[in-house]
């Protein structure tokens, strides 16, 4: 394992930024060390001999008044070099997920990216103000440490070169099985939080089945796994440190060994030998504490690991490519103005292939509605999927000549997919989604989604709660009409809008889309209900023999 991972250093400019800080602390104290050594032992040897020592004492003081704030200095960058460091990996973190699309995230577990992006990066502190710095001092003060000993007394400096080595190669055999356990740690905790999510979420579901019980038992279960690897972890932490202190107390005591027999033979003068003694302790300190502090910030790397695997999959992404999903690849494209060598915003698909559905083709023009239809299976939402860069497609999609996978969906889609995917807040801010909700307009797609009988500042619970299904689902198509209102060029794309209204309420909301159509919107609707026929320009059967 890299005592520093490189990626670390790559996608997080802060940490950049602490390492030439703490170095520059780190050879400060080097040299704090170094004269409050020397000044100690002036002042002991010269209260022995008689001679003034208040000069040295006054140094004394300072040097550790000093060394005492370049510590402090050291602990408010670290803490600072955290925070920052979180921030701007839980931010690369949110750029990646959003280049690699809805279909990567339709993948994964959103609690352990959660977990990952929040308890995890929040680990760094213990990354940033204790194990980093140790490290830091291991490469400036260690080696400077040690050339002063071998300059003042070569045996003694001969002794920490040889037993210095012994303690990284036992922190490398330690910290290797550690690792290994910490890692597994990691995983619990994990597992452990997507458990207790869709527990939550499945609630109603378990307890109608008579399985919320056992559900809880397996949650306890997973949390009595966890406890147990956290006190594995903290064994293999224990006997790391016992490691550590042993081997550094052993070679600190041959140097002080040696120094004895030298000082009592006469071949050694009191000065050089105290000095030594005084410097020996300090040369091992850093190595020690590596190994020690490696423990208390190795969740924290753990978590790194896991957002570095995103951040290399974003980055390892080819320029262009279906499923995209996040940014547009045509920064100079607008959907207010299109491409210059666009004639029209219509949207071609031509051999449109998800895994193993038949290829499909058909045009989506301005003035019509296109209606998507088939039984269950068929691939209608599969459709829809693709072109909003949540599925893996072969063949080509185009809107206004750009292939669609190159644009951000957010670029040529007004979108209502089945679920309404409604958050916390008011249902204006859920008709807006994080523009500034424009009251007449809000009012003006509720409206037209036939959803007229809600609030707009009807606070809603978290995943919307508070509506009911037909209420939800109308919610989020005033979303979609809200968003095409702002520009009429926009795609307009509904997965089945009417599944949970009633024949009434579906009729008005299939009046509305004729009169968005007969105003120029170019509309694609997915529907299985027979009354979409009535308001189709165009119909594209899946499923359905030739």
């Amino acid at each position: 394992m890299k005592p520093v991972d490189p990626r670390l250093l790559k996608y997080a400019g802060a940490a950049r930024g602490f390492f030439v800080l703490a170095a520059a602390i780190g050879v400060l104290q080097t040299g704090v060390v170094i004269a409050f050594a020397w000044f100690l032992t002036d002042a002991l040897t010269g209260a022995i001999a008689g001679r003034p020592v208040a000069a040295s004492v006054l140094w004394v003081l300072v040097l550790a008044l000093v060394r005492g704030i370049l510590i402090a200095a050291s602990d408010a960058a670290a803490m600072s070099a955290a925070a920052r460091t979180g921030a701007q990996l839980r931010a690369a973190l949110i750029r990646a997920i959003g280049a690699l699309g809805p279909g990567w995230l339709a993948a994964r577990n959103r609690s352990v990216l959660a977990v990952t992006a929040g308890r995890g990066l929040e680990a760094l502190d213990a990354y940033f103000a204790r194990y980093l710095p140790q490290l830091v001092l291991t490469v400036v003060a260690t080696p400077v440490i040690v050339a002063v000993m071998w300059w003042q007394d070569w045996p003694s400096g001969l002794t920490a070169v040889i037993t210095l080595p012994l303690i990284p190669i036992f922190m490398i055999l330690i910290g290797l099985a550690t690792r290994t356990v910490q890692r597994r740690q990691w995983q619990t905790l994990q597992r452990l939080a997507a458990r207790f999510a869709d527990t939550v979420q499945g609630l109603a579901t378990l307890r109608l089945f008579g399985r919320d019980a056992r559900a809880a038992r397996q949650i306890e279960t997973t949390a009595d796994q966890y406890r147990r690897e956290t006190m594995t972890v903290l064994r293999f932490s224990f006997l790391s440190g016992f490691a550590m202190e042993l081997l550094s107390s052993l070679a600190v005591a041959l140097i002080a060994v040696a120094v004895g027999f030298r000082l009592l033979a006469g071949d050694l003068s009191l000065e050089i030998g105290l000095f030594v003694l005084l410097l020996a302790p300090e040369a091992f300190l850093p190595v020690r504490q590596v190994g020690v502090q490696f423990h208390a910030a190795a969740e924290g790397v753990a978590a790194t690991e896991d957002v570095f695997q995103v951040l290399d999959a974003a980055a390892s992404r080819p320029a262009a490519g279906h499923n995209s999903g996040g940014s547009s690849q045509n920064p100079g494209f607008s959907a207010a103005e299109g491409p210059e060598s666009a004639e029209s915003p219509e949207l071609c698909v031509t051999d449109l292939r998800i895994r193993d559905l038949p290829a499909v083709t058909f045009t989506a023009s301005p003035g019509s509605i296109t209606l998507i239809e088939g039984p269950s299976g068929s691939g209608k939402s599969s459709i829809i999927a693709a072109l909003t860069g949540a599925a893996e497609y072969d063949g080509s999609a185009t809107w206004s000549g750009v292939e669609v996978a190159t644009l951000a969906a957010s670029d040529w889609l007004a979108w209502a997919g089945q679920a309404p995917g409604l958050i916390r807040g008011t249902i204006a801010q859920n008709v807006a989604l994080g523009a500034q909700p424009d009251e007449a307009r809000v009012r003006e797609a509720l409206a037209a989604a036939c959803a007229d009988d809600v609030d707009p500042a009807q606070e809603l619970g978290v995943q919307g709660s508070g509506l009911s299904g037909g209420q939800a689902q109308r919610v989020g198509v005033a979303r979609a009409l809200y968003r095409h209102a702002a520009d009429p060029r926009r795609v307009l794309v509904l997965d089945e809008p009417s599944s949970a209204l009633d024949a009434e309420t579906e009729a008005r909301l299939w009046a509305t889309l004729r009169a968005r159509a007969d105003a120029g919107a170019t509309v694609l609707l997915v529907s299985h209900r027979r009354s979409a026929r009535e308001i189709a320009d165009r119909i594209v059967g899946l499923g359905v023999p030739a």
